[in-house]
């Protein structure tokens, strides 16, 4: 009896000392993230316009959320996101398998494909729009010109609708399949050789090999990228805005640019905040399916 009173005393003891050390990270935790999202909330239920400042910070409630509804510029803008979302996080998952795959040859020199791999993911967003901005311009682009020499007529990359958003996701796909490359060659180098070499002598080929051996081992850093990949992806800005400012009109404004429309240009924080939340709830739903979809995989 005396033995296990001195147990859950020392159990008691262990659970307050894990509770004091996890104390200080958990404040910080709150304080960057949890605060930052309530404030957002809270503002969403507010009328917040720095166009009249005499007007206060009324309490509206739900009523920004009923405009987003009637909004179409909202749902343009969500239509334009989920677009960019589809074609680039399984085209970067795609190209970055490629070239994790060419990353992980038995080369006697490697670094330098692997430090090509490194230079797309180290450019800041904003440079690589403006690189391919340049690329893609109708006058003096690489592009036209290379189109050109070929004797092809090229288009108004930037100016019509169709062939800004494909530029645009060329770009995306550029910039963000060297992080999903990154991730799914460090998966590969957890996949032990001896696996590869026993199904070989077995007499299994090599797509035998990729479909039962690589690709299901492969699973967990897959899920990585594709997560970190499509919450990226609908918080798409950077690109989009260096190469079309949302243009032509708003043919390929995202739901980030709209939300910086509205809360720099229009001076609305209430329904910026709003439209920041929703796009908050539909990266945290991605998440969760993922998640969901990982668990019942797994089972």
């Amino acid at each position: 009896m005396a033995s296990t009173t001195r147990r859950s005393r020392r159990d008691i003891g262990e659970g307050v000392l894990a509770a004091l050390l996890l104390a200080p990270a958990g404040a910080l935790l709150a304080l960057i993230v949890l605060f930052p999202i309530l404030r957002l909330f809270w503002l969403s239920l507010h009328e917040v316009r720095l166009s009249e400042p005499w007007a206060g910070q009324p309490f509206v409630g739900l009523l920004n959320y009923r405009d987003i509804w009637a909004d179409s510029r909202f749902w343009r803008s969500l239509a334009h996101t989920l677009l960019i979302t589809g074609i680039t996080v399984p085209g970067a998952l795609c190209v970055g398998l490629g070239l994790a795959f060419l990353a992980n040859l038995p080369f006697r020199v490697r670094w330098p494909v692997r430090l090509a791999l490194l230079l797309p993911w180290a450019l800041p967003l904003v440079f690589s729009g403006l690189i391919f901005a340049w690329f893609f311009d109708t006058s003096y682009g690489v592009v036209n010109d290379v189109l050109a020499r070929l004797g092809l007529e090229g288009p108004a990359w930037l100016s019509r609708p169709g062939p800004a958003m494909a530029a645009i996701c060329i770009a995306i796909v550029w910039k963000t399949s060297s992080f999903c490359a990154l991730v799914l060659l460090a998966g590969l180098q957890t996949i032990p050789d001896t696996l590869h070499e026993a199904a070989a002598i077995d007499g299994a080929g090599r797509w035998q090999r990729f479909r039962h051996i690589t690709l299901p081992l492969l699973r967990p850093a897959i899920m990585v990228a594709l997560i970190f990949r499509t919450i990226t992806a609908i918080q798409t800005f950077d690109i989009p805005f260096a190469m079309t400012r949302g243009g032509p009109g708003d043919a390929t404004e995202t739901l980030a640019m709209y939300v910086r429309t509205t809360t720099l240009d229009f001076l609305d924080f209430g329904y910026g905040s709003a439209l920041a939340v929703v796009m908050f709830l539909i990266s945290m739903a991605a998440t969760a399916w993922y998640l969901r979809w990982i668990r019942g995989t797994s089972e």
